[in-house]
């Protein structure tokens, strides 16, 4: 997959020119990164695409409708900083249900995207294996209705 990362305006010129590599071989699929919902639907007008990278975690939820709308149609989306990136995830709130659960936070913060939609795939980074443990630990995690609407306030 190739993906074209795009701040505001247009991004047809350069996801036509990734079309014509797919033409020709060279690109197997084709996905957008740090697109708005309307630069999703200029790049889908153009061509199918199988995947939308963007910043999304429990606390900045801008593209919570443009997950919606991709689960619809069976596009991925992958969110970047799952966990905050360079300021990771910091709540009461999230503190609160991880202790109810007896789970890390950052576990727990997984847990919350992989039940929010089905079209989400995680790739969260590490750089250690306790890091590595309590991301996997995210997956068997299974969370409340309680706790889903106890961390859904955090991003509003």
């Amino acid at each position: 997959m190739r993906a074209i990362a795009a701040q505001r305006g247009s991004l047809a010129e350069p996801f036509e020119t990734l079309v014509e590599l797919q033409r020709q071989g060279l690109i197997r699929h084709l996905g957008v990164s740090t697109a708005t919902a309307e630069q999703v639907a200029e790049a889908q007008a153009i061509a199918p695409i199988v995947c939308v990278q963007n910043l999304y975690n429990l606390a900045y939820r801008q593209d919570d409708e443009l997950i919606d709308r991709l689960a619809e149609q069976g596009i991925a989306y992958v969110p970047y900083f799952p966990l905050g990136g360079f300021s990771p995830l910091q709540s009461s709130a999230l503190s609160t249900v991880a202790a109810r659960l007896d789970a890390p936070p950052m576990s727990v913060a997984l847990a919350w995207l992989l039940q929010r939609s089905p079209n989400i795939l995680l790739i969260p980074g590490t750089s250690s294996t306790a890091h590595l443990r309590e991301n996997i630990a995210g997956a068997a995690l299974s969370l409340s209705d309680e706790d889903l609407a106890e961390l859904d306030k955090i991003g509003h």
